[in-house]
């Protein structure tokens, strides 16, 4: 069937980035796919700036089934930090989503991402419904039956199929006060379950991180034995290439890379009002400033220190992210006068490709990483990653070797400032590198990448899941 698509942007961060691609993938394989999203009005309006909301939709419009709810009109953006909004905001998508789309669509498969729909999967199963859970990230909530149903869902129908923090005897012994686990839920519930990449999985069965129960590791361990669960890399998306990004000063392929590079630099610092020189090495932050995930804080223990040691070199850094720990990198810029080497930004999309474009080294220090698509974005545009060794960041990033010949970035394994200030001295010692070593190394990697990260093996993968429940 062929289907004209219209444009909608309401694209979020990496989730929105993935839902997007596949999105598009199934409707060239001809399948027919309804997406349901909340209705964030401020959003699609242009007023919800700063909250990574960037890129686009592409899918018929009557195939696009907006949830519609206060809840959602009073949210800043799909990111922030109040967590009884974001909940209540959830719960009524779902009840949008279990009342009237669902019951509307008559879907074969609905495809669920995250504690935000986490009682879809158990609504469906009553109905006969196969389900596709993504875990994107292990946040939890915890609403109780009473709280579900002042939002609209009745769920005297599927409650026994939920996790709670302690079993029920009764409907009405768990209605008040015995939580519901909506991410356990979801996973005991759905037909088969992935995560973003097979190392977070395994490190999530195992407990790597010290915070998962040992009904999600029971859950997803059984599932995986058995053949459904699986980790499923995502891949960037394929408008991020430096040859054709509009976002760039000046395109450049793999044989242009030192032109390319070097005029970028110069209009990302000219845009940034930091010491214009071509030869500078530019360190990239593209993520939130969160210091529970992302390890923002190792970096501001740091950041004195490496800008004061690679003064010669003018080392600078440049944050293109919103997040808590903004406020702490301004106080240290101003207090050490790091303005002309150190910038810090709101996220802008273009901005950031500009970033990709100019700067040598992307730091993605994470604590935790389900996937994360930066290290995967940086080195098609020749910026090599300084990642910690966990989750997806381990499936997508290998350590240079000495010669140069293989490997894609710096990987360091203490989550400590000493971790990563050991690997920002190997990325600097690889800067001051022959030019042409560099270069030669530099178009190697962004060659490779372009290959090795691809969205087709991605949605092939969730197409073939696709295949195996219906």
């Amino acid at each position: 069937m062929c289907l004209k698509a219209e444009k909608l942007r309401v694209k979020s961060g990496g989730l929105a980035d993935v839902s997007a691609t596949l999105v598009d993938y199934l409707i060239q394989d001809g399948a027919d796919v309804h997406l349901a999203i909340p209705n964030y009005r401020n959003i699609f309006q242009g007023t919800g700036s700063g909250n990574n909301i960037s890129a686009t939709y592409t899918h018929p419009k009557s195939r696009i089934h907006l949830a519609e709810d206060c809840a959602f009109y009073r949210c800043p953006g799909a990111y922030h930090d109040n967590a009884d909004q974001l909940r209540g905001a959830a719960i009524a998508f779902q009840r949008e989503v279990i009342n009237h789309i669902i019951p509307r669509v008559r879907p074969d498969i609905v495809h669920c991402n995250d504690w935000m729909t986490g009682l879809i999967p158990a609504a469906c199963k009553k109905l006969g419904i196969k389900t596709l859970f993504s875990i994107h990230n292990i946040h939890r909530e915890y609403p109780t039956l009473a709280e579900v149903e002042s939002k609209g869902i009745d769920v005297s129908g599927f409650w026994d199929l939920l996790h709670f923090a302690y079993y029920p005897n009764s409907f009405q012994d768990a209605y008040h006060h015995n939580p519901i686990d909506l991410l356990s839920s979801a996973i005991q519930n759905a037909d088969f379950v992935s995560t973003v990449s097979p190392t977070f999985l395994e490190e999530i069965t195992h407990n790597r991180h010290g915070r998962i129960p040992p009904s999600i590791q029971w859950d997803l361990r059984v599932k995986t034995d058995s053949g459904y669960a699986s980790g499923i890399l995502n891949a960037p998306d394929p408008s991020y290439n430096p040859a054709l990004d509009a976002a760039l000063f000046e395109n450049y392929t793999h044989s242009e890379v030192r032109q390319g590079k070097s005029a970028n630099k110069l209009a990302l610092q000219r845009r940034l009002n930091l010491l214009e020189n071509s030869s500078t090495p530019i360190f990239f932050w593209p993520s939130r400033l969160d210091p529970v995930q992302k390890g923002c804080q190792l970096l501001a223990e740091i950041l004195y220190q490496i800008t004061a040691d690679y003064r010669a070199e003018n080392l600078q850094i440049v944050m293109v992210g919103d997040g808590v720990f903004k406020t702490h990198f301004h106080e240290i810029v101003s207090h050490h006068g790091l303005h002309d080497r150190v910038a810090i930004m709101d996220f802008d999309e273009e901005l950031a490709r500009l970033a990709y474009g100019g700067s040598d080294f992307i730091l993605m220090p994470s604590s935790y990483e389900p996937c994360g698509l930066p290290q995967m974005i940086g080195p098609r545009y020749g910026t090599l990653p300084i990642a910690h060794n966990t989750g997806g960041l381990r499936d997508t990033v290998t350590q240079l070797s000495d010669d140069f010949s293989t490997g894609t970035g710096f990987i360091f394994d203490h989550f400590d400032a000493c971790g990563l200030r050991w690997a920002i001295d190997q990325a600097m010692a690889f800067h001051k590198s022959h030019k042409d070593i560099r270069e030669a190394t530099i178009s190697r990697i962004m060659r490779e990448s372009t290959n090795h990260f691809s969205t087709e093996i991605m949605c092939e993968k969730y197409s073939d899941i696709y295949k195996k429940l219906a």
